[in-house]
């Protein structure tokens, strides 16, 4: 059966790569909606309220998910359907692609203010005191940490839990960038939402981080660099797994990211990571490669790890 996990999730990941998100009625927008309706009803300045809602939402969630999942027992196509479904679904990849490639577009233009309009489908950073180097950093940033977020660690996901695993991450990441952020409303409230998306980032943000040193030269970067800052710079970082892939970035692409990051709730020192030039239009353009090349090689290697679990369940 995990034969048959494998294919689903290649083949749901080349739907998302061919036809990008669904367009109309996104599970992840209905469980937005859900959600939000949720904390309408157990919302208290507290952090037990908040262990409920991301309890209940991402229980519910995964719970659904060990359902489709028993459809597909000793039905290999219906397992490869509905994984491939559930893949296509929870992967942001072309999305990302799509908005980081219109975003280098702007900026090599020199167009400023439709960079800065489009910046928040990126990132949650406050856009209008943002120079076209603040622009690209912000970019560059976003684009490593989603490759991770969005599609790294669903796939690794999928392939250690099938259906349940794609959706309850999808879930728990969508909760923590909704509630998971430091504003006066979220801070105890959106604790457990935060932690949680830490935990299930722990493995997957540092096999991103391995995958972009081992694929930096497929876009002219430097797999030495990119290896080097990551070992040296991503501990600095004052989240345990964004500073894993925005090092690595920084180091494959030879820039430097990182420094003052303002956004709605407040603004954060964060520590330089990687050395050389601040990013440009052209670093956008090569992050965004350096994003697809991660992906594929992710959406391999999850493949390869769902056939090795196989494996060793059959040998137990």
């Amino acid at each position: 059966m995990n034969a048959a996990r494998a294919v689903g999730l290649l083949l749901g990941t080349a739907a998302d790569a061919v036809f990008g998100d669904p367009r109309r009625w996104h599970p992840v927008a209905a469980f937005g909606t859900a959600a939000k309706k949720v904390e309408q009803a157990v919302y208290r300045d507290h952090k037990v309220p908040g262990v409920v809602h991301s309890a209940l939402l991402t229980g519910g969630v995964i719970a659904a998910g060990v359902a489709v999942e028993r459809l597909g027992r000793r039905r290999p196509l219906v397992q490869i359907g509905t994984t491939a479904l559930a893949t296509w679904v929870v992967l942001g990849g072309a999305s990302l692609a799509a908005e980081g490639t219109a975003m280098g577009r702007e900026l090599d233009a020199s167009d400023i203010a439709a960079a800065r309009e489009r910046l928040p489908n990126l990132c949650g950073r406050e856009p209008s005191s943002l120079d076209a180097s603040g622009l690209a950093r912000a970019t560059v940033e976003s684009v490593a940490e989603n490759t991770s977020d969005a599609v790294v660690a669903p796939l690794f996901w999928g392939a250690v839990a099938g259906v349940p695993g794609l959706l309850g991450y999808r879930a728990a990441n969508t909760l923590d960038a909704m509630v998971g952020h430091r504003s006066p409303r979220y801070a105890k409230f959106g604790w457990a939402a935060a932690r949680l998306d830490d935990v299930a980032n722990l493995i997957p943000s540092r096999l991103a981080a391995v995958l972009t040193s081992v694929t930096a030269p497929v876009v002219g970067g430097s797999s030495r660099s990119a290896w080097q800052t990551w070992r040296r710079d991503a501990s600095a970082h004052p989240s345990p797994n964004a500073g894993q892939v925005e090092a690595a970035f920084a180091g494959a692409l030879e820039i430097r990211l990182g420094g003052r990051t303002v956004y709605s709730h407040g603004t954060e020192e964060r520590p330089v990571l990687g050395h050389g030039r601040s990013p440009d239009a052209g670093h956008v353009t090569r992050s965004v490669e350096l994003s697809r090349v991660v992906g594929a090689t992710s959406a391999v290697v999850a493949a390869a790890l769902s056939l090795a679990i196989g494996v060793r369940r059959r040998r137990g």
